[in-house]
């Protein structure tokens, strides 16, 4: 049904004529005329308002079939900072009643997952902010950092806490499910790597490679990480080593080189595979990760006008290749720089 059609029938259903929706709207009553005889279009700021008083959800104006309805959530999702707390009930509502469809069956169980997903990283923004406030007034009490660790990016000493067992189990049960598919068994053998339990992941990574869908730079990269995870570092280095002379121009290589250099601590040697593998990638538009670590290792060697300069490089790269502009990716980057700068000029000042 057309969106004029629509808007008729759901102000004939309320009763109401084209001059009174239009003085409820402040507009002309010829413009109301104009949307159902399909002459015109409603301006998008009217459409909140408009549902309110046809008693309709937005997608539900627009009579939007119900996978329109769904990738309309995923690209809310992907692009709001934060819910507003209706607008998050009316979504989980949605989503729950097509959980026993099963045609939309994997689709409403995902969007749910990042449905909560995006309410836990919204939320845990202000946990951050509020308990690190409350440790720099009083760093004696062990609850604030406690809930830091909850909010995922930072460490918990105690291993019972700490270790992925639960995370392990799980892709064990999938893997189980689906043994011929590839990603189940590359997050399964990074959570044992995660815990150091290398017989386990020995035997999962002969699995991987009897598929033989695997990246063999990825396949490399995990047969190195197993030997660090044994003590084993030269050899470890010399499986590295190996990769990078013979497999210089596959795609990648360079990118898990550093990752590998980073999980060491060898920091001076992480940037310049990174830089290579930013350079060299064949994607557009390219990937963020590579100038994220270089970020973050700019960061740990305390190197701040360095870093604020990569976030502007991340900043040009949202904006030119992924065509950002409000997205929390942007912003996120923009607010970090801004930190930067503060801290850098702060220094300054101190010197």
């Amino acid at each position: 049904m057309e969106l004029g059609n629509r808007i008729k029938e759901l102000r004939i259903k309320h009763s109401l004529t084209q001059e009174g929706l239009a003085d409820m709207l402040g507009i002309s009553s010829q413009s109301v005329s104009k949307w159902e005889n399909g002459v015109t279009m409603p301006d998008i700021t009217l459409l909140p308002e408009l549902s309110q008083i046809l008693g309709v959800t937005i997608d539900e104006l627009f009579n939007l079939s119900i996978p329109q309805k769904m990738k309309r959530i995923e690209s809310k999702l992907d692009v709001e900072e934060s819910l507003k707390y209706q607008e998050f009930l009316d979504i989980e509502d949605f989503l729950k009643s097509h959980l026993n469809e099963k045609e939309y069956q994997y689709q409403a169980n995902y969007l749910l997952g990042y449905l909560y997903t995006h309410r836990m990283m919204s939320d845990a923004k202000w946990v951050r902010k509020y308990v690190k406030a409350a440790i720099m007034l009083d760093p004696t009490k062990k609850e604030c950092p406690w809930m830091l660790t909850k909010t995922g990016d930072h460490i918990c000493w105690d291993w019972d806490l700490a270790n992925h067992a639960e995370a392990i189990t799980f892709f064990k049960e999938v893997v189980e499910k689906h043994p011929k598919d590839r990603l189940p068994l590359e997050l399964l053998i990074d959570n044992l790597l995660a815990d150091r339990r290398v017989k386990e992941a020995k035997k999962y990574l002969a699995q991987l490679e009897k598929l033989g869908t695997a990246s063999i730079i990825l396949i490399q990269a995990y047969h190195a990480s197993i030997l660090l995870a044994e003590y084993k570092e030269a050899e470890a280095d010399a499986v590295i080593k190996e990769m990078e002379q013979k497999y210089a121009d596959v795609d990648g290589v360079y990118f898990e080189i550093a990752q590998y250099y980073a999980k060491k601590g060898e920091y001076d040697k992480v940037i310049p595979y990174y830089e290579k593998s930013f350079a060299s990638s064949t994607r557009h538009p390219r990937y963020s990760d590579e100038l994220i670590g270089i970020a973050t290792i700019y960061d740990i060697l305390g190197d701040y006008e360095k870093e604020a300069q990569t976030y502007d490089r991340l900043i040009k790269l949202y904006q030119e290749e992924w065509k950002m502009v409000d997205e929390p990716e942007v912003k996120d980057a923009q607010n970090k720089k801004r930190l930067l700068l503060e801290r850098i000029n702060k220094n300054k000042k101190s010197c």
